[in-house]
């Protein structure tokens, strides 16, 4: 046990980590030059395009140090976004230390610091480590000054590394071995393991990924999953070495995987914690809670035929995926479909991007909305995720919407642009600090229906890549909520529905009503394209008709005769509009979620 050191490497976007994961991986000998791949660790071909980890994995290195003893280093990978900060925080529950990387050419960013918070709060040891000092860009001064004065921690105990080049490894691992600390547990108390990840196996089921904190397990004991009160059988333990190595057992201080029959990934939780079946306590390692969609969004399949195709492609990739939500949901534009829920913007990217590749099925996603709450007249109090299932607007009392913290680092030359944007966005009692010379911090309370559309691209785009945010729950706020309907030549599209506050209404209706009247095609008749709040039509585009020259054949003439035509064609086209249909592409409701402010 005391040769065991368990660590995650947590970071910001794109400051190295997966990099630095790499070459460990490759110094401890487990994979060869041959069968070596960048982003190792990273096994989706989705991560690898992005350059993001989407889905933590854990891998367990030999290492011999200088002293001569023999050490097992386990290395619990985390996502580095800020959609998945709760399996970053149960990772972080599963180790003693954490290597804190920071870019020498960036320095500290908002998910530095938010990574940061998480280690101090599970009482871990953190090592600075800054990496890419080999790049031209790269001040490791400055970078020093911001792990003191931001960070607040010794930057003379940082350590200095090129994960590209593979310097600064040796130095890495030693500094693992000597300041994080070996487990305190005790391996003949009863079982206590920490559920921190799960991923699906067709053939075995759900593997459990699992720290074990008191006890041992191995193949044959009967095992209980502590919030589902569920009990299962074990049929093998081991650990991770890129590939699932049996062991006879798992004893306390080391992380492996348990395969016990669980059928699907739903049916264990992160965080959730494992005791033996004849263990009588049911008492809970601290830190677990349910993980609670933020965003919501409607799917439907392209064609209509294809439904069967998206519930089975759905149930499969809820198999992987125990932090989707979903129900069934039906429009009258688009047929049957699915109301999922997920925990942010990227993961509703990364989930629409993955049935395309995965299953082969393009999907229709319907504008992203958050989970407001209602109170009605009669005292009760309603969620509502989908704007169709708005309540009548006569029964509402009080209107609440989720409110988040958001915090901002940039440079303080993009000082007035990023506030004009937070202001814009309905941005309240914004406090601004500056840690280092050149940077500040904005930590401002924002809805978070706001943030959930562009604000991420408009950051980045107006502090040329350098501003980064993070953003936490806060309350729900009363505010003057209404919903806005969508009218196509005078019928209601339940699909395009929104709740908006009332001051933004209308201009996101003009915005909307505008990029449906550039997609819907022309027709034989007027198209008028409305958006109102109830009966009031507070924006309205019109998509002109097709028009046929029906006095091309009248060559002079008494100009009644040409009158007579015309009056005939007017007719015709009252007549066609009222009992024609309009033809929405499917390119319409993807519109709708691309609307930017100008």
């Amino acid at each position: 046990m005391k040769g065991i050191r368990n660590f995650s490497i947590v970071a910001h976007i794109d400051h190295g980590k997966s990099t630095l994961a790499d070459r460990l991986i490759q110094r401890a000998g487990l994979v060869s030059d041959r069968k070596f791949q960048d982003q190792i660790l990273d096994s989706m071909d989705l991560e690898r395009e992005r350059g993001i980890t989407i889905k933590s994995q854990t891998v367990c290195l030999p290492f011999k140090s200088r002293d001569g003893g023999d050490y097992i280093l386990n290395i619990i990978d985390t996502p580095g976004h800020v959609d998945f900060s709760y399996e970053v925080s149960r990772a972080l529950a599963a180790c003693e230390g954490v290597l804190l990387l920071v870019d020498a050419t960036q320095g500290v960013e908002a998910q530095t610091m938010a990574n940061l918070y998480a280690a101090l709060e599970h009482d871990l040891a953190i090592i600075p480590v800054i990496n890419k000092i080999d790049l031209g860009a790269a001040d490791i001064e400055r970078t020093r000054e911001e792990i003191e004065v931001e960070l607040g921690l010794d930057s003379s105990e940082a350590v200095l590394c090129s994960a590209k080049e593979g310097t600064g490894v040796e130095e890495i691992l030693e500094a693992i071995v000597k300041r994080i600390p070996s487990h305190r547990g005790d391996a003949g108390k009863s079982l206590k393991a920490l559920i921190f990840d799960a991923q699906y196996d067709s053939f075995r089921g759900a593997i459990i990924s699992c720290r074990i904190f008191d006890g041992t397990v191995k193949a044959g004991d009967e095992i209980k999953l502590v919030s589902f009160d569920s009990v299962h059988t074990v049929e093998e333990v081991g650990v991770f070495r890129l590939e699932r190595e049996k062991r006879g057992k798992l004893s306390a201080g080391e992380v492996g995987y348990i395969i016990a029959g669980v059928k699907t990934v739903s049916d264990t939780r992160i965080g959730d914690t494992i005791v033996l079946a004849s263990d009588l306590s049911s008492e809970l390692l601290p830190g677990f809670k349910e993980v609670k969609p933020m965003v919501f969004s409607s799917i439907y399949p392209v064609e209509r035929s294809d439904v069967g195709a998206l519930t089975e492609a759905i149930e499969k990739y809820k198999l992987n995926d125990a932090a989707l939500v979903y129900q069934k949901d039906s429009s009258a534009a688009l047929g049957q479909g699915f109301r999922c829920g997920f925990l942010g913007l990227l993961h509703l990217e990364i989930f629409q991007e993955r049935l395309d590749r995965e299953f082969n099925l393009p999907v229709i996603m319907t504008a992203p909305s958050v989970r407001y709450k209602f109170v009605l007249g009669s005292g009760e109090t309603v969620t509502v995720e989908n704007p169709q299932y708005y309540p009548d607007p006569s029964v509402i009392v009080e209107s609440l919407e989720p409110i988040v913290k958001v915090t901002l680092l940039l440079p303080d030359e993009y000082m007035g642009v990023v506030m004009r944007l937070c202001l814009d966005r309905r941005g309240e009692t914004p406090q601004i600090s500056y840690p280092v010379t050149g940077r500040m911090e904005i930590t401002i309370n924002m809805p978070l229906a706001e943030i959930i559309y562009d604000f991420y691209d408009k950051l980045k785009s107006i502090t040329r890549g350098y501003g980064t945010f993070d953003y936490d729950f806060l309350e729900y706020r009363k505010e003057d909520l209404v919903k806005v309907d969508f009218l196509v030549n005078g019928e209601r599209v339940d699909a395009l529905s929104i709740v908006v506050h009332r001051e933004r209404a209308r201009m996101r209706a003009v915005q909307i009503c505008n990029s449906l009247k550039e997609e819907i095609p022309r027709h034989m008749f007027k198209i008028a394209i409305q958006g109102a709040i109830g009966g009031q039509v507070i924006s309205r585009s019109t998509v002109s008709a097709l028009r046929k020259d029906v006095t091309a054949k009248c060559y002079g003439g008494d100009i009644s005769r040409k009158r007579k035509l015309l009056s005939k064609q007017a007719e015709g086209k009252k007549r066609m509009k009222r009992i024609g249909k309009v033809m929405i592409p499917q390119s319409a409701f993807v519109s709708v979620l691309k609307t930017n402010e100008d």
